[in-house]
């Protein structure tokens, strides 16, 4: 696939960290769904418990208010699509709370008002959309550079360019010289260490002496394939599952493996013997909780920090991830990001306490994949 041409939306947040691509150990990744009671509606009894913790412990909520934020989440997202499409360009970006309730930036009291009335809170901020896309465009307009990132953070309204130590600093004066002709529409982050491919050696799905995780079961007319993530499947021919069948990366992190092993049950593997149904696909919201499972730090669970981010990584660049406060480490690549029943992400990148995936719904179009 072409690099992509759209200027993308996203913060990388300013703690000190480098960020790697990571790869991940693991069995197909999928196991038959378990049946369990649950309080919230398409969540399994792990994952509904993983999230309201991680919901209590990032929000300062009680229980009941973690578990009342999961439960209006979606529709809260649905709020933001309704709402934000009626705006058009009067919308100047939104996520949802911390209580997982909808927030539109918007321009002018007139436009909050009716933001109000439809059901969402308003923000007043002081750019528009197209005030921090011509400022992105202005600093994405020069010369890529390795260990670095760029974003645009919702919630402060403004673009956030990350500055590993390991950039070139000749490269990444540039950077920061652009950055200061935007006064703070533009914010400019420094942090340690660089931003990494890894892959590990190791067992599960493996080859080349490689190993990745499995991502989504999918299909195309009944033929049986895994999508992962696209470092993976274009640095290994073929694995123990079957051969690689696609790879982009960078610019995208996707990839498609031939699922020989005659099993591809919808479902994400739980590392407890059960496992959470995946029936659907959508793309990410900034606010949104999410779980991720992967072999080696297997269920862990956060919030999306931001969409659209650049990474980019020494291989290149990576465009339009996700980003979000979800545990990840070196050997989770090509796992799932998910929110209950909905597929969201494919394992790419981590560092800070963030990590990055790539979006599930490009993918899929991408390879003209269902989820099975």
């Amino acid at each position: 696939m072409t690099k992509k041409n759209a200027v993308p939306h996203g913060i990388v947040r300013s703690s000190r960290f480098a960020v790697a691509l990571v790869a991940a150990a693991g069995t197909i990744g999928f196991i038959a769904p378990t049946a369990s009671a649950t309080a919230l509606e398409g969540y399994s009894a792990p994952v509904q418990q993983a999230s309201i913790d991680a919901t209590r412990a990032a929000g300062g909520l009680s229980e009941s208010a973690a578990v009342e934020a999961l439960r209006v989440q979606q529709s809260s997202i649905g709020t933001l699509g309704s709402v934000t499409a009626g705006l058009g360009d009067r919308a100047a970006g939104s996520y949802l709370d911390e209580r997982g309730l909808p927030v539109v930036n918007v321009l002018d009291q007139a436009t909050a008002d009716e933001v109000t009335r439809s059901g969402a809170t308003a923000k007043l901020v002081s750019r528009s959309v197209a005030q921090l896309d011509a400022a992105r465009g202005a600093v994405e307009a020069l010369p890529s550079v390795a260990h670095t990132s760029i974003g645009t953070d919702v919630r402060t309204n403004q673009v956030v360019v990350t500055i590993a130590e390991e950039a070139d600093d000749a490269e990444a004066a540039a950077l920061t010289a652009e950055a200061a002709r935007h006064g703070d529409a533009v914010r400019v982050a420094t942090v340690a260490g660089g931003m990494h491919k890894s892959i590990l050696n190791g067992e599960a799905i493996t080859g080349g002496g490689s190993r990745c995780s499995a991502g989504f079961n999918v299909n195309s007319g009944g033929a049986l394939h895994v999508l992962d993530a696209g470092h993976c499947t274009g640095a290994v021919a073929s694995w123990n599952i079957g051969p690689s069948v696609g790879a982009s990366f960078p610019d995208n992190d996707y990839g498609l493996i031939r699922n020989d092993t005659g099993d591809g049950p919808g479902a994400v593997t739980l590392w407890d013997g059960t496992s959470q149904a995946i029936t659907s696909a959508a793309d990410a919201t900034v606010g949104q909780q999410v779980c991720k499972s992967g072999s080696t730090t297997n269920l862990t669970c956060g919030s999306v920090q931001a969409t659209n981010v650049t990474v980019n990584y020494a291989e290149g660049p990576v465009y339009q991830a996700v980003q979000t406060s979800a545990g990840v480490g070196p050997g989770d690549s090509g796992g799932c990001l998910f929110s209950g029943s909905v597929g969201l992400g494919i394992t790419s990148g981590m560092g800070g306490g963030s990590s990055y995936f790539q979006p599930v719904v490009e993918a899929l179009n991408a390879y003209g994949m269902s989820l099975n």
